[in-house]
């Protein structure tokens, strides 16, 4: 681990993981809903979702992924940490109230482009919600000019 809690590069081995854990609440969904501008009815109007397959309201998909962001920047590889990409594949609905937690872990390491691929998941009771794979840039503990040498170099 470096200084700020997370990892750097540098210390990335294939296979590390680390988890972050969020219960998704009223206030969560009513605050992403103002922040996103998505104020579709299956998330806000309880009357409105009962009609739908999920048979009550359901948070936002997206909400529910930010999970993975958290546990990119606080845990793996931790603050500091870059977002590049991310696929998702959603697989069941969250309900609100449900606690999600996102679990990220280490696919590749491409250290000549100073990144690495994470594995993504998360889970709601031990079954899977959502899934895919994030490319993200971590901090390093070489100075800029030896990690381009260094890239260079291998």
């Amino acid at each position: 681990m470096n200084e700020t809690g997370g990892y750097h590069l540098e210390d990335l081995t294939v296979g590390l993981s680390a988890q972050f854990m969020k219960t998704l609440s009223e206030r969560d969904v009513l605050q992403f809903a103002s922040a996103s501008g998505d104020h579709n009815p299956v998330h806000l109007d309880e009357e409105y979702a009962r009609q739908t397959q999920f048979g009550e309201r359901i948070a936002h998909g997206m909400l529910s992924a930010s999970i993975i962001s958290a546990a990119i920047a606080m845990r793996l590889p931790g603050p500091g940490s870059i977002y590049i990409s991310q696929t998702l594949m959603f697989r069941r609905p969250v309900k609100i109230g449900e606690t999600v937690r996102a679990t990220v872990t280490v696919k590749a390491i491409h250290a000549d482009r100073g990144r690495a691929t994470l594995a993504t998941i998360c889970e709601v009771n031990g079954r899977v919600v959502l899934e895919g794979e994030a490319v993200v840039m971590p901090t390093s503990s070489l100075p800029m000019l030896e990690r381009i040498g260094a890239s260079r170099r291998s």
